[in-house]
């Protein structure tokens, strides 16, 4: 039986970013992945998405060639080309992970791995043959997948997941989209884009539903604007599959309607991946589908641990990998802080992006909080017109009394890029006065955060 310090159970962005800390960090180091290295975010999440993405935004780009002084004649699309992108830059990021696991002295131990009592994990391969591999610390970073809803079976046909909506086969002519969160925006746009008649569903009032409600007002106008159809406060309580296409009953506040497309997309969330890795029979504590962890992600069992997706935590990648990364630091004996999770950033990557962190105007002044509040519209950034795409505004939230940054809130082309400015800002605990009188380059869009900051203080200047 082979021995090792660490194991870390799952290869997604939180467990592979682990194993390479703990190597780093002089650790034996082995990880157990029952399918391709980087988990769902590299293989079927967070990168093959981006790549679909940037293939819609060209695409778009070309049929608008005229905006910007051009000629493009006979644009078309080759739908079998972009998903092949996809998945060809999918595949170069997990070589990329392959390559370091070996530069890290790794050991990737491929199959199916279940925690044993005594700090062990015993590994199934494809061929159903076993191996007993046994750690002083185990982590488990198994992630999570697509939930089912009860009226959404999936049948990965006519109802599907994520992973069915990045390898599609063939275009829909008509899709609908259940579910308005960061997943079912994306894919909303993506298919929009490519030129297939796309309807959101979504239960709550509004889209997007976690962000600042300016944002998802936004959002709905910019969707609606490019022919996205949006049903808020809806719910599809049932699909029919029988006949070529679908057909859901969807209740709305005004009444049951049925709509008629090719596919279903169910984008309502994630289910853990906690069942069946032994957590029962070493007695390791769940809570509503989660593993319950402390500060450190050290379980009720000693020796091990878990991060990301399987724990309370937001479900975003980089949440996962930080989550990892203090995990070991903290198994090393390191000094470490507990992670901020009042400080995680949150993107949406369709057009116009999404990116936020902190307080919503609303959860401030529900915290208690006189607040001042800037905004500025990329209507108004020299950079943002010349690039002709001048949709949306920056929001920041402010302490009237000591200006502490309370939330940044961004919705526009490229603000994933510029979201991370705030997430220093409030790490270093910056003031609203400290960002103003920063000097930011002009002409840019992270201008608009300046911007915004000034408005907060009513020393805007090109309002």
């Amino acid at each position: 039986m082979a021995k090792f310090d660490i194991i870390v159970l799952g290869s997604g962005p939180g467990g592979y970013v682990t194993a390479i800390r703990a190597s780093q960090l002089g650790f034996k180091t082995a990880i157990v992945e029952k399918e391709s290295l980087g988990g769902v975010c590299l293989n079927w999440g967070c990168i093959p998405t981006k790549a679909l993405i940037k293939s819609a935004q060209v695409f778009e780009y070309l049929q608008h060639a005229e905006d910007y002084g051009l000629k493009a004649q006979g644009v078309d699309k080759d739908f079998d080309a972009v998903v092949k992108r996809s998945r060809t830059v999918a595949d170069g990021m997990s070589k990329g992970v392959q390559f370091l696991m070996k530069k890290n002295k790794i050991e990737v131990i491929n199959g199916f791995g279940k925690l044993a009592s005594g700090k062990k994990i015993i590994v199934t391969n494809d061929a159903g043959e076993t191996a007993e591999y046994s750690a002083d610390h185990i982590i488990v970073a198994t992630g999570a997948r697509s939930r089912e809803l009860p009226s959404l079976p999936q049948d990965g046909k006519k109802i599907i997941g994520y992973r069915e909506a990045m390898t599609l086969a063939k275009q829909p002519k008509k899709l609908i989209v259940v579910g308005s969160g960061a997943i079912g925006m994306e894919f909303a746009y993506f298919y929009n884009a490519m030129g297939t008649e796309v309807t959101v569903v979504e239960y709550l009032p509004n889209v997007v539903p976690v962000e600042d409600e300016e944002i998802s007002k936004q959002l709905e106008r910019s969707f609606k604007k490019a022919g996205i159809k949006i049903k808020t406060s809806s719910e599809v309580t049932k699909v029919d599959t029988s006949g070529e296409g679908v057909k859901a009953s969807v209740k709305t506040s005004k009444g049951e309607e049925v709509l008629e497309a090719d596919i279903v997309l169910s984008a309502v969330g994630i289910k853990t991946n906690i069942e069946n890795i032994g957590l029962e029979d070493v007695g390791i504590a769940t809570d509503r589908d989660k593993i319950m962890v402390n500060d450190f992600y050290a379980t009720n069992i000693p020796g091990y641990y878990a991060i990301g997706d399987v724990t309370a935590g937001p479900a975003l990648a980089h949440v996962a990998s930080a989550e990892g990364i203090i995990c070991v630091e903290k198994i090393a004996g390191m000094h470490v802080e507990a992670l901020d999770y009042g400080n995680i950033p949150g993107c949406t990557y369709c057009l116009p992006e999404i990116a936020s962190v902190g307080l919503t105007e609303k959860q401030a002044k529900e915290n208690g909080y006189d607040i001042k509040v800037g905004k500025f519209p990329f209507s108004a950034s020299g950079k943002a017109k010349a690039s002709g795409h001048s949709d949306g505004f920056v929001k920041v939230i402010f302490d009237a009394k000591y200006g502490e940054w309370l939330g940044c809130h961004m919705i526009g082309a490229g603000v994933t890029d510029m979201i991370a400015e705030a997430v220093v800002g409030r790490k270093l605990e910056t003031t609203g006065h400290e960002i103003l009188k920063a000097v930011h380059p002009h002409p840019t869009m992270s201008e608009a955060v300046m911007e915004a900051v000034a408005a907060a203080y009513g020393e805007v200047i090109h309002l």
